[in-house]
This record gives C-alpha cells, structure tokens and sequence, in this order.
C-alpha cells in the first residue's frame, strides 16, 4: 500500500491544457495485440507523462519477452523525464529501466529461460509497461522467497551501491563510508551490504522526518540541511575512506575534503541540479560552477581517488553484463542468507505516476517506490462527501487536510496543485 512521510507541504502539479483532463485509456487482459504502458510525449513537467495503450513488442533474436509485473521508479527517471540528461533520447518513449515479471515468450534461438520463469530485468527504457523485451544478457532468475516489488527495487540500487563499494571503493573491515540520501534506495542497499562487513561505519545524511526510520541501519545520521561536514570530523577528526556522492554541486568539494589518504569519492549521481518540476538551467549552472575543480596534481599528493560510476553506461553502452550478472549471483546469495533485503517504499499504480514522481522530487519516500503493474488507482477521497477534501491521520498526534487548487494561467492551461496543511 501506498505510505505518506511526515512533509509539511508536498504539491504536485498537474497541466492539462484547455482544461480537458488527459484520457487514459484501459486495455482489456483479452487484447493480445495492445498494451498499457506510460508515455512521455515530451520533456518537461508531469503533464508530459500519460498512460495510454501502445503496440505489444515481441521478441527478436535474443530476446526475452516479460509479462511486468513491477517497475522501479528512481531519481534518474525524473531527469530524464525533465531531460536533465546527456544526450537525452527521442521523445515519445516509455521511461524505465529495471522490472521484475514472467517470461511470456522468447526470441528465435534463445536459450537460458523457460515461460513462466519468475525474472527480474534491467531494460535500456520501455520498463514502465506492461509487456516487456530485453536481451537474454539483461534478464535473471529471481530467488524463490523474492516478490516482485522486492526484485524491482533490487537491481538498480543494490547492483550500483555493490560495485561501488566492492568493485570500485574496495570495501573492507574497519573501514567508514558517508553516503548521502541514506534513506533512498541507493542509501538504504549501502547501509545493508556495509553491516555485511566487520566494524564498518556508515555516516549518512538524510531529511530529518527520516531519521527514526532508518536509525538503525545507519551508524551517524545527520540531516540533509545541517553542516555534515563539521559533525563527521567531530566523530573521525580524519575523515571518512569512502564518499558515496548522488547529489554534486558542492557536496564534490566536501566530500574530497572529507577523503582520509587513499580513500575514494564516488560520483553517481547529480539530484542537486533538480529544484523544480521542469529543468531549471540556474540549477544546472549553479551545480556546475559548485563543482570542485578536481587537480591530479592535488590528488597525487594527497593520496585520493575519484571515481563516476553509471551502472547504465556499464550495461547498455560499454558491454559489463558479464561483470554485472556475477555481482547479481553474489547479491542473490547474500539475499537468500537473509542479509539484505529489498526496502520498498509504497507501491503506484501506472495510471498513479505523476503522483509517484512528486514523491520522489519531495524526497519523501524511504527505500523504493514501484509501480504496480496490475494495481487499480487508489480513490483519492473515497471516503469524503466533498470531492476536492480530503482528511487523514497519515503519523501520530498529526492530521493533515489536503485541497485542490487551481488557476488558469495566460495561455489557458489550468494549473492544479495539492497543498497540504498540518495541525
């Protein structure tokens, strides 16, 4: 089910222009030829995305084709549904790259899966429907205990914070890692492989609302907003041997100046270029002039290493399946010991996207938010007599009232937004 965090204002914005709501059209479970899938017709804000029907792929040569069952949701996916992305690819298309389902076919001369395999998938976009294919390389059989929310939060973020400790940091007992967005998924499959590791201290930053959640996976907490810097020298005055950094911006200075010698600062990711619903090239400027301007010479005498690590670039663009499916087997193994475990967030329906992203852009969820393929859309106000109320007891000794507004802009498109009051 769908959970709420604790923000004292989340807003969604929705644009429908000349004020006719986007149609989404329903697919019957008979139509073999058709399926629902999401759209971005564009880059931009939410209203770019719909879930409309499109025609069925089927597989080609080496190709698995998937009945989805589950969809991961990431950050990455805002970006690039905004286009804040190098070489952003043609529009229209179905976002996604990772989803967890059961082989429906399989392409000509294709070995390895049988139909009716449980699978999880990574998929270079088109995940966020309901028929999927993707080479054979891309697929994996999914443990027998593993649901399907648990095997689509599972590959991205517990693949991409694996090879960054092990295969890129060289994580090993004693050692101490800051990862920000500790309440993320990426976060959350940190904190999780760390404890599998003697002595490993994890600092972690997050939003405050948090912090009791994940308390107990996370060695230090501090808040997102506060100086992270000064408390992580008060606890280790010498630093920290690896930085695990999704933001950019100014956190690349702060986080080489945190690196003991021979420690290592990742980069995977650049959330701080996101401050609204559409691309804001302030933002992006700003992140970019924020940027420590890295001098080998520096690095070299200091004895630090920094890397990138884009678990995409590695699948789809430099041909790493070999590597990846070999840390897939070491995750499988350590998941069916019962050592990690998936952390998901809440669970959408495809027609309930929009509602998802805003989630994700408020950085109110705690571990992975998915999307349910065979969900129904939760009624927003099912239980209210007015149709634009809605009143719930969401956390303790907190009741939150939620309105719709709305206002019609110059060029006749009416803007709705979701504001919520507290008391």
């Amino acid at each position: 089910r769908r959970k709420e965090g604790p923000m004292t204002e989340e807003t969604e914005h929705m644009i429908e222009k000349n004020g006719a709501k986007e149609t989404e059209t329903v697919v019957s479970a008979g139509d073999a030829k058709e399926m629902r899938a999401v759209i971005l017709s564009g880059f931009g804000g939410l209203n770019k995305l719909r879930v409309t029907k499109k025609a069925m792929p089927e597989p080609q040569e080496g190709e698995v084709k998937i009945r989805v069952k589950a969809c991961g949701l990431n950050f990455l996916d805002l970006m690039v549904r905004q286009g804040n992305i190098d070489s952003p690819p043609k529009t229209p298309l179905v976002p996604g790259f990772e989803c967890s389902g059961i082989v429906e076919a399989m392409g000509e001369n294709t070995k390895g899966f049988e139909i009716g395999d449980r699978v999880m998938a990574f998929v270079n976009y088109n995940a966020w429907a309901e028929v999927v294919c993707t080479p054979l390389d891309y697929v994996y059989n999914m443990p027998d205990d593993m649901t399907f929310p648990e095997a689509a939060a599972f590959s991205m973020n517990f693949v991409a914070a694996y090879m960054m400790l092990f295969e890129v940091a060289n994580l090993r007992e004693g050692m101490s890692v800051l990862v920000h967005s500790a309440g993320g998924g990426v976060g959350q499959a940190v904190a999780q492989l760390c404890s599998t590791i003697p002595s490993v201290t994890v600092f972690g930053t997050a939003s405050s609302f948090k912090h009791e959640a994940i308390k107990d996976s996370v060695t230090h907490l501090f808040d997102r907003n506060i100086d992270y810097v000064q408390e992580v020298k008060k606890i280790s005055p010498e630093g920290v041997d690896i930085v695990l950094d999704c933001l950019s911006g100014e956190n690349t200075g702060k986080g080489l100046g945190l690196l003991r010698p021979l420690g290592t600062y990742i980069l995977y990711g650049s959330s701080n270029m996101v401050t609204g619903e559409t691309k804001s090239f302030f933002s992006l400027a700003k992140s970019w002039w924020q940027v420590e301007k890295v001098n080998p010479i520096k690095l070299y005498e200091e004895n630090k290493v920094i890397a990138g690590f884009s678990l995409l670039n590695l699948l789809f663009k430099q041909g790493r399946c070999g590597k990846v499916k070999t840390v897939v087997e070491k995750l499988f193994s350590l998941y069916n010991q019962k050592k990690i475990k998936p952390v998901v967030d809440s669970l959408w329906a495809l027609e309930e996207v929009k509602e998802a992203m805003q989630r994700i852009h408020d950085r109110g969820n705690i571990g992975k938010l998915i999307l349910d393929v065979e969900k129904s859309p939760t009624p927003l106000h099912h239980d209210s007599p007015v149709s634009n109320l809605s009143l719930e007891n969401s956390w303790p000794n907190q009741h939150r009232l939620r309105f719709l507004d709305s206002t019609k802009s110059d060029n006749n498109e009416y803007i709705f937004q979701w504001h919520w009051f507290l008391w």
